[in-house]
């Protein structure tokens, strides 16, 4: 990883650090960092000396096909472990386990508190199943991380990284958990580290914070979407009519257009009257006719 995709990475994005000294030498230590982008796991390991093991969604390691199989070798190869998402806490139980095995070996946890990654930019409620478990069952220092404009290299969907952006990335000072040993099986004790834990992590990104999670707040957007999209099929309103009928001979003037729905008025039958307006596909307003000999304007 740091000798195939690190120099590359420092060498093209030329990303900024601030805080770098707080990472220890040597020793277990969590690092919990905000989540803009696919690019985090990359940017971090990266300028660091030391290895970073992250979870990764087992998805990565199980897609089938080549592409899931070299994605599956590269995720190893860099030492992620697979979490199993499936269960209600199938994946807060894999991250205990797994970072608490990878700080036993006196290494680097590499976590992201808020589950997924942020679907406006915004930083999110972070999740105590992982981060404040295995801090509390470990007794490691947790150093806050913000990734600072990752999300502007590689949006969502984009295949190819701009880059025109410098990402940076800032480095908090480590917290001491230790006054709640022995009391991870306490939900506000982990809710008020995990919340220490954030509260840190906003002061560093200088991020909006919401407080819901992000799964939440993804499944919103989704909604959202879907009622515009539900909406915009259902097509424009009704058209408009034309000009009422006069007793003799007039122009003609046209009505009101309409949505896509809409239908023509009726042709006008005397002096003022004017023909109908055809249906309009914009919505747009029509003009109004013009005056028959002997008879009033014609309307709208």
């Amino acid at each position: 990883m740091k000798i195939v995709l690190g120099k590359p990475i420092k060498a093209a994005f030329r990303p900024w650090v601030e805080g770098i000294e707080n990472i220890p030498a040597e020793g277990p230590a969590i690092l919990a960092s905000n989540h803009l982008s696919f690019s985090d796991s990359f940017f971090l390991p990266a300028v660091l000396d030391r290895k970073v093991t992250f979870i990764a969604k087992a998805e990565y390691f199980t897609t089938p096909g080549v592409k899931g199989k070299l994605t599956a070798a590269f995720f190893k190869g860099v030492g992620q472990l697979p979490v199993d998402r499936s269960g209600a806490r199938g994946a807060g139980e894999a991250a205990v386990r797994s970072g608490i095995a990878v700080l036993e070996r006196g290494e680097l946890f590499g976590i992201y508190p808020e589950g997924t990654r942020s679907p406006d930019g915004r930083l999110y409620r972070g999740k105590p199943g992982g981060l404040a478990r295995v801090a509390l069952a470990t007794g490691a220092p947790v150093i806050p991380v913000a990734m600072i404009d990752t999300e502007k290299v590689q949006p969502v969907g984009q295949v190819m990284p701009k880059l025109s952006i410098r990402p940076g990335i800032r480095i908090g000072r480590p917290l001491d958990f230790s006054r709640y040993r022995g009391m991870e099986s306490d939900r506000f004790i982990l809710r008020s580290v995990t919340d220490e834990v954030m509260y840190e992590i906003m002061k560093l990104s200088g991020q909006e914070y919401v407080d819901i999670y992000a799964t939440a707040a993804k499944r919103q957007i989704a909604e959202a979407a879907k009622a515009a999209a539900a909406e915009a099929s259902a097509g424009g309103g009704t058209g408009g009519k034309g000009a009422a009928p006069g007793p003799g001979p007039g122009s003609a003037g046209a009505g009101e257009a309409g949505g896509s729905t809409g239908t023509a008025g009726p042709a006008g039958a005397g002096d003022g009257g004017g023909a109908g307006g055809t249906a309009g596909s914009t919505g747009s307003t029509g003009t109004a006719g013009s005056t028959g000999t002997g008879g009033g304007a014609a309307t709208k």
